[in-house]
């Protein structure tokens, strides 16, 4: 993670970054870190399983979109799921039903829990966190806790390592 620029709201929201895009915290820029091939690979296929049952269970997976969680926050989830209907701001400021970060080499457990926390607070149902190096997942539903699959037991929808990570 780089330093922070501040920077109002409206700017941030008008601005196009050339490489990775930011998140915007309290008026500053915050850097995210630079996805690797694996990391990229893992966020497609999260992205690619939820929008295979899109159609049947009225998903609507993004990755990388700003999410408005209040006046002054905007965060990125590396993949958000929308149900049961699709965003249709530019910036929506209601919580997806799922959002998921991807572990990277450069992240800070620390950092990325506390991030967890917030979509939690906001009122995300499901928040999990992928590890695609340790091949790895986890649930931070009140508490953080390693899982076997992602599972969305109301729709009856489960996501197990060998669809995330491959068969080892």
């Amino acid at each position: 993670m780089g330093a922070k620029t501040a920077i109002s709201e409206e700017q941030y929201l008008h601005t196009s970054f050339p490489e990775l895009d930011q998140e915007y915290v309290d008026g500053e820029l915050v850097e995210r870190a630079l996805p690797d091939n694996l990391h990229s690979k893992t966020q497609v296929l999260l992205a690619f399983f939820y929008m295979a049952a899109s159609q049947a269970l009225r998903l609507y997976p993004r990755t990388e979109l700003r999410l408005r969680l209040s006046q002054g926050r905007v965060r990125i989830p590396d993949v958000s799921v929308f149900h049961p209907s699709e965003p249709q701001q530019p910036v929506p400021d209601t919580p997806p039903y799922i959002a998921i970060e991807v572990l990277s080499h450069e992240d800070r457990l620390t950092e990325v829990r506390a991030k967890l926390e917030e979509y939690r607070a906001w009122g995300v149902a499901h928040v999990w966190l992928v590890d695609p190096y340790a091949r790895r997942m986890y649930t931070c539903d009140g508490s953080f806790a390693e899982v076997p699959s992602l599972r969305l037991p109301e729709l009856d929808f489960e996501l197990k390592p060998a669809d995330v990570f491959g068969e080892e």
